[in-house]
């Protein structure tokens, strides 16, 4: 194992930092679609419902955080020229994207439309605290070059407070784990206070507070495979999101409306249909029929049960009821995403839901 003495021990938060956005950084070297699946890889259903989610609420540009290689902006592109398209991403501008998206490395100073963060809160990096055996939060270290873990210092006071209020570890027993997500928070509170009409979208895998994970989430990604969290940048670190946590920290941060919602019920509102074509269709028309098959069966994973369709849609709106270009009527969410699902998501349920919890990122390679 080696000197301790001599290993690179760091927090969670500042390793996986290091390795994710740092100088050669995973994200900055390496195309996430190398490595894992989001819903934009799936199908083109989910660009194309994205499309009709962003003329729903009037919204003439879309911004994509977290924007990987372009992909969706190439399919949104590819379905809308006029549309107003913004990528940001650590990454350089990729090859081959049409001129008209515009490619940052920051967010715009405001956002009019629709901003999209499709997967993109799970890789804020986040501290992990760990009770000791006198139940004392401490912060978890970690060697990046091995991924061997040690206990460090008790977690600060704003650690400590969001703890208490979105994953108390108070009645845990000894090496009971949370990730403490108030990083996200405050990232996702800046996104929303940059929106000045329109919506503000996160799609990701996470979880609420009655239903946390007592052992934590962390985990890795490499070449289609999950793998142990090692920081060394040779992987994808990922953790999932305590999404009430954050769409409390939206509403602190301005949004008028918010609408917590599963992937599955977002798609079906926005008409994305796993319906198979009727067999009959393969004696008429063969190539019809495969055509149909092929994208009944790519939107049946985008709505799937226990992955994809149990990811978290966090909708929030700013300016409801102004009826103009890039707003959002009042309750118009629920009219365009439908009713959230499942309705107890931002308060605890009297009994327990059965709501099985997205296992995270859909490891294989598209290329």
């Amino acid at each position: 194992m080696g000197d301790a003495s001599r290993r690179d021990w760091r927090t969670w938060r500042a390793a996986t930092e290091e390795a994710l956005y740092g100088a050669g950084g995973f994200f900055r070297t390496q195309a996430p679609s190398e490595h894992f699946r989001t819903s934009v890889h799936v199908s083109p259903a989910f660009a194309a419902a994205l499309l009709r989610l962003a003329r729903a609420v009037g919204a003439r540009t879309v911004v994509d955080v977290g924007a990987g290689r372009g992909e969706l902006l190439r399919a949104l592109h590819a379905l809308d020229a006029d549309l107003g398209l913004v990528g940001v991403e650590v990454a350089e501008r990729p090859a081959g994207l049409p001129a008209p998206v515009l490619w940052s490395a920051t967010l715009p100073d405001e956002v009019d439309g629709l901003l999209v963060a499709n997967e993109w809160l799970d890789n804020i990096p986040v501290d992990v605290a760990e009770l000791d055996d006198a139940r004392v939060p401490r912060l978890v270290e970690v060697d990046a070059a091995t991924g061997d873990e040690r206990l460090g210092a008790p977690a600060g006071e704003e650690d400590l407070a969001w703890l208490a209020e979105w994953w108390p570890l108070a009645d845990g027993p000894p090496g009971a784990r949370a990730e403490i997500g108030l990083p996200r928070d405050l990232a996702w509170a800046d996104v929303v206070r940059r929106l000045r009409s329109g919506l503000a979208l996160a799609v990701d895998y996470g979880h609420v507070r009655w239903r946390r994970p007592p052992t934590g989430t962390l985990r890795g990604y490499r070449s289609g495979r999950t793998v142990a969290p090692v920081p060394d940048r040779s992987c994808d670190i990922t953790a999932h999101v305590a999404v009430d946590a954050v769409a409390r920290a939206g509403e602190r941060a301005g949004a008028e409306e918010t609408l917590l919602t599963s992937q599955r019920a977002a798609l079906t509102a926005l008409g994305v249909d796993a319906t198979r074509p009727p067999l009959a269709l393969a004696g008429s028309d063969p190539a019809g029929y495969l055509g149909a098959l092929t994208r009944a069966g790519e939107a049946a994973e985008l709505v799937a049960a226990g992955g994809l369709g149990d990811f978290w849609w966090l909708a929030q709106a700013a300016t409801p009821g102004q009826g103009t270009h890039g707003g959002v009527r009042a309750g118009g969410l629920r009219q365009v995403l439908g009713e959230p699902d499942p309705p107890t998501a931002l308060s605890p349920p009297p009994s327990p839901s059965g709501r099985t919890e997205p296992s995270g990122r859909t490891p294989g390679s598209v290329g």
